[in-house]
């Protein structure tokens, strides 16, 4: 009878432990963040630009403004908000010699851009625009090749403090999808084919720079003082 005892706890203490796995697995699920589809080529509506320029960091006074069209799926804007950006935030936004205009740019060969893009306005919902910006790209390899990237940009927005329920209401709602197309049509009109591109001075740039390149191109462009 002991033995039948101890054959019998040992089935119920399975069952409950199989039953616990799938209950986590359901739970799991139900709040996991769904893939999220950015629609692209929408119509443009007045209130989708109404106000707004683009990201921008720096003064108002800035000398020159750089406007860069980006994609967050590039490599080569990868490596220049990695490796590159830092100095210049530091040598020329910092110093109030440059406004900088950051303009999504987003490619058709790359098909998780615009899902990032969305997510970084979303970010700027709840004023974490710049923060969640660079863990985007610090975490291209990762969610590149995902087909639910939104769920890892949702986790990175928790990993900053914001609300990500807030965050995935956002995300599913694709609000700024006028955005980002008008983003796209500005950077078209002017001449941009690839990414990135920097506007400086009226004229554009492409291809990555080096900080160096970059602070020169601004003391050429920076107008002469009046005596």
């Amino acid at each position: 009878m002991a033995a039948a005892a101890t054959g019998l706890n040992r089935f119920y203490i399975t069952l409950g432990v199989v039953a616990l796995v799938a209950v986590g697995a359901l739970v799991y699920l139900v709040r996991r963040p769904k893939g999220v589809s950015i629609p692209a080529n929408v119509a443009v509506l007045v209130a989708d630009t109404a106000g707004f320029r683009g990201y921008v960091l720096g003064s108002d006074s800035a000398a020159v403004e750089v406007s860069e069209y980006a994609d967050y799926q590039c490599p080569a804007c990868q490596y220049f908000e990695t490796i590159q950006f830092p100095a210049v935030r530091d040598q020329l936004i910092a110093t109030g010699k440059v406004r900088w205009r950051y303009r999504d740019f987003p490619l058709e060969m790359h098909p998780n851009a615009r899902v990032a893009a969305h997510a970084a306005a979303c970010g700027e919902e709840q004023g974490k625009y710049w923060e969640l910006h660079a863990k985007i790209y610090e975490g291209q390899a990762q969610w590149s090749p995902s087909r639910n990237a939104s769920g890892m940009f949702s986790e990175m927005a928790g990993a900053l403090g914001m609300d990500r329920n807030r965050f995935d209401t956002c995300m599913s709602s694709a609000k700024y999808a006028g955005r980002i197309q008008a983003s796209l049509e500005e950077g078209t009109r002017l001449g941009v084919g690839s990414t990135p591109t920097f506007l400086i001075g009226g004229r554009l740039y492409p291809g990555v720079l080096a900080s160096d390149s970059l602070r020169a191109m601004v003391e050429q462009a920076i107008p002469p003082r009046t005596p």
